[in-house]
């Protein structure tokens, strides 16, 4: 017979990351080799663009900003369809494969036009797949982890974000500083990740109480989505409006002196930090709240914009890159879980899309605002603005907590 501990540790749900669902782990791995091939590209980007096309901050603010953004217009539409279809999976092969396809583009082209062009091609794709491949992960998980799903695929997104750059300095170190060279590597892993989407992952059968909806971004549906969602929507607005794009945290290092050979080394410690604290900060939402470890996420990125706006030398740069990599570590996959949490079943790929697209928005704001104020006034400048909006929002996020 079985003791009673036995059966209470029978009984008892599982924790921890064998508990998290295999298709969430699979999803992880297809963004993590995802991730290797774009931030092999985009930590080389910036300083390409500055140091060897000739264009100014403003415009790499201004064109990060508008790619960031149609990726997000078009996470509505992507959400919305995969909630009418009632299928996740295709619209993420479709989305992870135009990002596939677009990366030969950066080694071969011959100016500035064909990079703004496989730039936004590319972002389409991210915004094809991002909002049914979030809500994949809310279907295939139940409540009382999703905290630990978000913070695991966010970990395995992120460590992909911590190889590329490496292997970009890697490359750069061996082949003298061959852009070209590294953009070709770069397209392996992308053909990877769609190797893993497609023999990895599975797709569940919907409940038979979750319908299609006809009309996903109708005015009906929408109202739907209740006072709690939108909550969490504005809350993020105004967050995403102190976290401009992360070249400027190379533009940084740029400024300090930072050859380009090492320009990605700045991403990889970002990324680092991020990849170690996204799982812990996600399985302690579960357990703690995800309203604590948001507000712990923007004492940590009002601290980054501190540091990089006013601490001197390389140690003031790596403190502040580490801080911006813990403060996106505590928020980002808690945002992908909180909106799990407040949106109906039936139209969590139209909550993601609505919110990328609100979020999108912000950022492109933010971008041209840092690239302007950055031009205009200096990087204090940029980062002292994105610390007063972090403030704001962490005063917002103290009201809603007191009328609650």
């Amino acid at each position: 017979m079985k003791t009673a501990d036995a059966r209470q540790q029978a009984a008892a749900p599982a924790t921890g990351p064998r508990a998290v669902p295999r298709t969430v782990w699979a999803l992880g791995f297809v963004s993590m080799f995802m991730d290797i091939s774009s931030e092999m590209i985009h930590a080389l980007l910036p300083i390409y663009m500055v140091a060897v096309l000739g264009t100014s901050v403003l415009a790499v603010g201004l064109i990060e900003g508008i790619a960031e953004a149609t990726a997000s217009v078009t996470k509505v539409f992507s959400g919305a369809l995969s909630d009418r279809l009632g299928k996740r999976k295709l619209l993420a092969v479709v989305g992870y494969g135009l990002g596939a396809l677009t990366k030969p583009v950066f080694p071969m082209a011959a100016g500035l036009e064909w990079l703004i062009g496989a730039r936004f091609i590319d972002r389409i794709g991210k915004g094809i797949r991002g909002a049914p491949r979030d809500a994949l992960v809310a279907d295939v998980t139940p409540p009382e982890l999703r905290g630990a799903a978000y913070g695991l695929r966010q970990t395995l997104d992120t460590f992909g974000a911590f190889l590329g750059p490496l292997l970009a300095i890697v490359l750069m170190w061996l082949t003298a500083s061959n852009f070209q060279t590294v953009f070709w590597v770069a397209v392996i892993p992308a053909f990877l990740a769609i190797a893993v989407l497609v023999l990895g992952v599975r797709e569940p059968e919907r409940p038979a109480d979750v319908k299609p909806v006809r009309a996903p971004l109708s005015r009906a549906a929408l109202a739907q989505l209740q006072r709690p969602y939108w909550a969490v929507v504005g809350v993020a607005v105004v967050f995403t409006l102190a976290r401009f794009s992360e070249a400027f945290l190379i533009l940084r290092a740029q400024a300090l002196g930072l050859p380009p050979l090492w320009a990605p080394g700045v991403l990889v410690l970002m990324a680092l930090a991020f990849s170690l604290s996204a799982y812990p900060a996600g399985l302690l939402s579960d357990r703690l709240g995800r309203r604590a470890m948001l507000m712990a996420g923007l004492v940590l990125l009002i601290m980054a914009d501190l540091v990089l706006a006013w601490a001197p030398g390389w140690a003031g740069l790596g403190v502040g890159v580490v801080l911006w990599g813990l403060h996106m570590g505590f928020t980002q996959g808690v945002f992908g879980a909180l909106i799990a949490d407040s949106a109906p079943a039936a139209l969590r790929g139209t909550a993601f899309g609505m919110f990328n697209l609100m979020t999108g928005v912000a950022l492109l704001l933010a971008s041209v605002l840092a690239g302007a104020l950055w031009d205009w006034l200096g990087y204090q400048a940029t980062f002292v603005a994105g610390a007063a909006f972090a403030g704001a929002t962490l005063l917002g996020l103290l009201l809603i907590g007191r009328r609650a």
